[in-house]
């Protein structure tokens, strides 16, 4: 996946645009690039989720505008469902393709790493012995890929983060208070499309395997312990730490500073706010559904509890 650019030589006509959206348009205009509206010029696309920011569209210089509405009658207007997800969908279609070599010079790869065609490794990235990355990824600069991982294709590494690292595993000497490592023997698999975050960490498996799910994106500055599964499509806020083997579900979106207790379950689609914690060994359930608070639970509850201790004030 390419780096996206404010400027791009890449140039498309209104149909391809419209063409990649699943709708039609008269317009003929030609454009090159994205753009906020305040800075529109002849050839950018922008996009208006209100009608004050479309109207502040019709008055600038945009070759495309992304709306919701379409009663102006100006040709340059593409109406579609969702402005901003049509946008990003621009973005992509206009980015510059990333220049230099693959490699960077100053990377380690070891000789029995397999790398798919066209991905990119950054300075000072190290990818270990009998790690698999697949084809169209970005891996950011001074990222580990740490041995035996695999990656599939057009996942996208930020910088510094370290994947596959040995998780924090210790059994305790009940009579002499030592610890000592259990094995973590297991591996990380990252499947196709994920984004990963700068500065982020996620451990290997003990004696099974952690695996991040497809279309999954995790921010900077997430911790996922080992013997994790993350289902497809979750998004995953800054700071969450996730404790070894928790179960995520398909579509979760969890918010910045969520934390997960060992062994926790979140149900498909469950949306946990900002800074809740679920506590070990608990299960979370209902699509749709917000949970809030140390220990999370449903928002109206949430908020009922609140009130109750400010009354109390």
């Amino acid at each position: 996946m390419p780096v996206l650019k404010a400027v791009s030589s890449a140039r498309k006509t209104a149909a391809e645009i419209a063409g990649m959206l699943g709708i039609a348009t008269a317009s003929e205009a030609v454009v090159s690039r994205v753009s906020g509206i305040e800075d529109a010029g002849e050839g950018a696309v922008v996009f208006a989720v209100d009608d004050g920011a479309l109207q502040a569209a019709l008055a600038s210089k945009a070759g495309l505008i992304l709306a919701r509405d379409g009663a102006s009658g100006d040709p340059r207007v593409l109406v579609v469902r969702d402005p901003k997800y049509a946008f990003a969908v621009c973005a992509a279609a206009l980015a510059e393709p990333v220049e230099g070599p693959l490699l960077h010079p100053n990377a380690s790869i070891d000789v029995s790493a397999t790398l798919g065609k066209g991905t990119r490794v950054g300075a000072g990235a190290v990818i270990e012995a009998n790690a698999v990355i697949g084809e169209g990824c970005s891996i950011g600069s001074h990222v580990t890929i740490c041995a035996g991982a695999t990656l599939g294709d057009r996942v996208v590494v930020l910088a510094g983060a370290v994947l596959g690292s040995t998780g924090f595993g210790y059994v305790r000497n009940s009579e002499t208070g030592e610890y000592r490592l259990f094995p973590q023997q297991g591996r990380l698999v990252i499947e196709d499309d994920v984004e990963i975050g700068a500065n982020t960490t996620i451990d290997r498996g003990a004696l099974g395997e952690t695996r991040i799910g497809r279309g999954t994106k995790i921010d900077n500055q997430v911790h996922i312990a080992h013997n994790c599964t993350i289902g497809k499509n979750v998004v995953i806020a800054a700071q969450v730490g996730i404790s070894g083997s928790c179960v995520v579900g398909d579509g979760v979106v969890m918010a910045g500073q969520v934390g997960l207790g060992d062994h926790v379950t979140i149900g498909p689609g469950v949306i946990l706010g900002g800074a809740s914690g679920v506590f070990p060994g608990k299960r979370l359930e209902g699509p749709g559904q917000m949970f809030m608070g140390v220990p999370a639970e449903p928002l109206k509850d949430y908020l009922k509890n609140v009130a109750k201790v400010r009354r109390l004030k």
